[in-house]
């Protein structure tokens, strides 16, 4: 048997974790002890790293369908098949005609976080799309608008904070989101027992809401009311910590608008009585020090990009921003590519509602329009990346019907899945465990500066690609360069331009030198190790190819339980890209939106609201087939509270029909006083009941998709991000006949 360590690619948390193995398999899974970051923290999820890897439902051979079945094929078969479908759309009907849609993986895993930038660029579409437009757009629209950057996201500095206001997001149980920091329950306990307080304001009374201080009972959708109030208070009670007219614009503009929401007027909308948010004020502007941090449940709404922008300002007006123990931004230990410009966003729109594009992609909720839509430019093939789509975007009953009507599509997904069944080619990545770890993109949202690495912890078998090979070989084929090129001339590719823009900039140390004897100095035992060496030795820790002491990938194998930087400090002005270098604290585009906001304060109030919730156990749709993750806690239920489960005659256990915009599911009650009253909630990911997928234990306890119920019609304008939380339902018990 053999001990490896491991950085958990399954969450945020990214905690460290070593694996005992052997002959290929996991025998056991603990907390890495001496961890410069986790400490050996380890949560369900990341016990259950071994049955992730271990899956028998997993594929280990490409998928190509032939007369209606999937026959199993060698790589170069498959990938042939590729080039064939993918040329086919491009040439017919141009590259417009081919989308691509990454889901979250992207951001935890290796293979796709350093290929998705070089894929995009070589299928030259502007139908991209991702799984930010379900989730973080908002949040990134808000920080692009105010800073310039819409990478740059405040983090809350959890271990120095005294006061942690959580707004939609449940920590204890996601174990972070846009927030890396493993153990997280641990931290939130130190911070009480240092004398700090934590609140929440959610509508449920979720595992964070329950270890918090005080927890604020909010009606779905009513956060940027309460955010908009409180702020009216600052300004009232003279608790504003006035910004640096050399740092900030648009604080006049702020308070002006914040006028327009005393807690009196908001109170009746957010579910929250006056005297209430008068107190969640003055203690927030009386704290030492003070973070405000919001979630899927800020994002994912009506008013989702208004809301992220409040949270911002919060922490600017109470002086919080860019301060120890307030929100800081992180900062990688490898080289991270900047905007050229300032954030806009509407460079193109989309061929059927016009819908703008953000960073680069369209919003998810319209990709069904361009498929189902005829007419010059209709989508007619799909590359999706690590994601399920039919359970994962609003309405994905109306995308599972439209997918088979594609010309090609190909999946590179481990399951064959609610999605992926539909594709004409499906490519596995390796086990787990078989690729290497670098967190790209997650070092940017972390609570702590560290730097750290992972290698295989064992190899592939002959002949079987990695996850990077995989995606360069489709950045080849996207570019019409065929399947054949050897993969690694995509990464050999990458650090030639990254050394020739080093070696460009006047006054750098690396200035006027070759780029072939930069690339010289590279180590790494592939090319994927090579591009990460480069991006630590271009960071701002990094030994500049050897021009001085700092970081390095060799450094990082000698170092296997990670390095430790130390704590986030200060980053302004030099994190803002905005054309003043200041915080703009009122965007023209957000203060316009405030209108919405507030027409909507007279707006008719649904009989019941559904909002989406975490669960410990669960990892979006993929984790529900693994066996040790299944069953207990981990089931689908629609929750609602005792008062409305009388009225309507329901008792706990019993089948009740839930009925959205454009269909019903059947979903069982579980009677909770955990939930307000006039909400009802269902868990994320589930939908497991259609033919043609092959996932046995998630099969078992299939539950319903909370998205057959929301609308691909409703997103908010200025991220095109999905509405999945408040969503209007009608309820109906089923009895029995």
């Amino acid at each position: 048997m053999t001990d490896s360590l491991r950085i958990c690619p399954l969450c945020e948390a990214a905690c460290g974790l070593t694996i005992r193995h052997e002959a290929g398999r996991v025998i056991a899974v603990r907390g890495d002890e001496a961890d410069v970051f986790s400490h050996g923290y380890l949560c369900p999820k990341g016990a259950s790293l071994g049955g992730f890897n271990d899956d028998p439902d997993r594929l280990d051979a490409p998928l190509v369908r032939r007369d209606g079945e999937f026959t199993e094929v060698g790589w170069d078969e498959a990938f042939a098949e590729v080039a064939r479908g993918l040329g086919m759309v491009q040439a017919a009907h141009g590259r417009d005609a081919v989308a691509l849609y990454v889901g979250n993986p992207m951001v935890h895993t290796l293979g796709i976080s350093l290929y998705f930038a070089p894929l995009r660029e070589a299928l030259g579409t502007r139908n991209v799309y991702t799984s930010a437009t379900l989730d973080t757009m908002p949040k990134s629209v808000a920080c692009g608008l105010m800073y310039g950057d819409p990478m740059a996201i405040p983090v809350p500095d959890v271990d120095r904070t005294d006061h942690l206001l959580v707004l939609g997001a449940n920590p204890l149980e996601s174990n972070g989101s846009l927030w890396t920091a493993p153990d997280l329950p641990g931290r939130i306990r130190k911070l009480r027992e240092r004398g700090g307080r934590l609140v929440v304001v959610d509508p449920a009374r979720t595992r964070t809401a329950a270890a918090a201080d005080r927890h604020v009972q909010i009606t779905p959708g009513g956060d940027p009311y309460l955010l908009a109030a409180i702020i009216h208070v600052l300004f009232a009670e003279d608790l504003v910590t006035p910004p640096s007219p050399d740092r900030f614009d648009g604080s006049d503009v702020v308070r002006a608008m914040a006028a327009r929401f005393p807690p009196e007027r908001v109170a009746p909308v957010c579910g929250v009585d006056p005297d209430g948010i008068w107190e969640l004020a003055r203690e927030l502007g009386a704290a030492r020090t003070a973070a405000v941090y919001g979630r899927l449940g800020t994002s994912t709404t009506r008013f989702g990009t208004v809301t992220s922008w409040l949270i911002e300002v919060l922490n600017v007006l109470t002086g919080n921003l860019d301060r120890p123990g307030g929100t800081m931004f992180g900062r990688a230990p490898h080289s991270v590519p900047r905007p050229d410009a300032p954030f806009t966003t509407g460079r193109w729109r989309s061929r059927v509602r016009g819908l703008a594009e953000v960073s680069g992609e369209l919003p998810t909720a319209t990709l069904v329009d361009e498929i189902a839509t005829p007419g010059p430019g209709q989508v007619r093939a799909l590359i999706g990346v690590a994601g399920n789509l039919v359970l994962a975007a609003p309405n994905g009953e109306r995308l599972d019907g439209v997918l088979d009507d594609l010309d090609f599509m190909v999946s590179v997904d481990p399951y064959l899945n609610e999605t992926t069944r539909h594709a004409d080619v499906v490519l596995p990545p390796p086990r787990p465990l078989q690729s290497p770890q670098y967190e790209v993109v997650l070092a940017r949202r972390a609570v702590r500066q560290v730097a750290r690495y992972s290698p295989p912890a064992w190899p592939l078998e002959p002949g079987r690609p990695g996850e990077a090979a995989m995606m360069a070989r489709l950045v080849h084929i996207a570019a019409g360069r065929g399947s054949t090129p050897p993969p690694e001339a995509v990464d050999e590719a990458v650090i030639d331009r990254a050394l020739r823009a080093a070696a460009a900039v006047p006054g750098s140390p690396l200035a006027g030198r070759e780029t072939g004897e930069l690339a010289a100095r590279l180590t790494g035992a592939d090319s994927v190790e090579r591009r990460i060496d480069l991006m630590l030795r271009l960071g701002p820790a990094g030994d500049l190819l050897g021009l001085r002491p700092g970081l390095n990938l060799a450094l990082l194998k000698e170092n296997p339980h990670g390095i430790d930087l130390g704590p986030l400090e200060p980053a302004l002005p030099g994190v803002l890209l905005t054309p003043n270098r200041k915080v703009r604290l009122a965007p023209e585009e957000l203060v316009a939106d405030v209108d919405r906001l507030e027409r909507h304060l007279d707006a008719p109030r649904p009989g019941f609201q559904l909002i989406s919730r975490r669960q410990l156990r669960s990892l979006n749709s993929w984790s529900h087939n693994v066996g040790s993750l299944a069953g207990g806690s981990t089931v689908c239920r629609l929750r609602l509270h005792p008062a409305d489960a009388a009225t309507l005659g329901v008792s706990d256990g019993q089948p009740i029909a839930v009925r959205g915009r454009h269909r019903e599911v059947v979903a069982v009650a579980e009677l909770t006083d955990a939930i307000a009253p006039g909400v009802v909630s269902l868990p994320y990911g589930w939908g497991h009941d259609r033919p043609g997928t092959r996932l046995r234990t998630a099969a078992e306890e299939p539950g319903v998709s909370i998205n057959a119920l929301t609308d691909e019609q409703e997103v908010d304008p200025l991220s095109g991000t999905a509405v999945f939380n408040g969503v209007p339902v009608e309820l109906r018990p089923i009895t029995a006949t």
